[in-house]
């Protein structure tokens, strides 16, 4: 099971809420995923499909329990393999008030552009429609990669809506527009995590962080080791190119040719190629700070490319 698809699990088994929160919801579920049927003799019905059981699930009993309404389950198996089942959830409203309740028609009998603002008067109320909005049309990526929730309608004004109510949260979500659809998405980890946390999905919450600290731990190691190999290639190279300057001044005018510091940090460069500047000034006596020692070392290189320059111009 995906990260997304756990996480929806864990919110459509969550009970023990309010009536208004349960209202606020359920009411989110239908306007994200429900499409309205209007009959002949004028009568409603609504039509919410869901290819989650446990959500189609909570619709049904939501609206049995809290709205006291009628509703029926229609599963639809697909044909082709490896394609999961859909759920149809239909709810016949007996009156408009219903539609009313769910914040789908105005006063007026008119549909209702948007979240009905009756809705999420209360915070929980807020948090509880963000739940819905979520489950209804929402995604999370799996944190082991980019980092990335969003929930996606064909509402524009919706979009807007839930992007307001997130930020009512200072979550700092964007809407983004694909192909036909609007897209409200977070992209900051630490955003995403106050996000589930608001919704109540606290064991993704948990495993999210989890896998975020070893995540960063593991970034953190990589930055660690490639800093320093970086270190150690420049110290192997600079080492190389001192043998090579020290090597010259042997072969062309002597060792002996140049001051005795000089001498001394030179044969001690060519006894132990490999040491680091620390290393090589603790190595001399009197001791002398690495500093010092690549002052030395620079000094021996212009003396070599003085040598260099002087063999050209011959």
């Amino acid at each position: 099971m995906s990260f997304s698809a756990a996480t929806k699990e864990e919110l459509a088994r969550l009970g023990g809420q309010k009536p208004c929160c349960e209202l606020a919801e359920l009411a989110s579920l239908i306007r994200m995923d429900g499409t309205l049927q209007i009959s002949t003799n004028q009568k409603h019905s609504l039509n919410v499909i869901t290819e989650s059981a446990p959500v189609a699930r909570k619709i049904y009993n939501l609206t049995k329990g809290l709205l006291k309404l009628p509703a029926d389950i229609v599963v639809r198996r697909k044909l082709r393999l490896k394609k999961n089942n859909s759920y149809l959830v239909k709810i016949y409203p007996r009156e408009i008030s219903d539609l009313q309740r769910l914040g789908l028609f105005n006063e007026n009998g008119e549909i209702q552009a948007g979240i009905d603002k009756n809705l999420i008067k209360r915070k929980c109320d807020q948090k509880a429609y963000l739940r819905g909005a979520f489950l209804a049309g929402g995604s999370i990526s799996n944190p082991e990669g980019n980092y990335h929730l969003e929930i996606i309608t064909n509402d524009s004004v919706l979009a807007a809506d839930l992007s307001d109510l997130l930020n009512k949260f200072n979550l700092k979500a964007k809407v983004s527009t694909r192909k036909n659809f609007h897209v409200v998405y977070l992209k900051e980890s630490e955003h995403i995590v106050e996000f589930l946390a608001l919704i109540g999905a606290h064991q993704a919450l948990f495993e999210f962080e989890n896998i975020r600290i070893i995540k960063g731990m593991r970034n953190q190691v990589n930055r660690i080791v490639n800093c320093e190999t970086a270190n150690l290639n420049k110290t192997v190279d600079a080492a190389v190119r001192q043998l090579e300057k020290i090597r010259l001044i042997d072969r062309t005018i002597g060792l002996k040719a140049l001051p005795e510091n000089l001498q001394d940090i030179a044969r001690m460069r060519l006894e132990y190629p490999d040491y680091t500047l620390k290393e090589l000034g603790e190595s001399l006596s009197p001791k002398v700070g690495k500093s010092g020692v690549n002052h030395r070392l620079r000094k021996i290189e212009e003396i070599a490319e003085k040598i260099i320059t002087d063999k050209k111009t011959l």
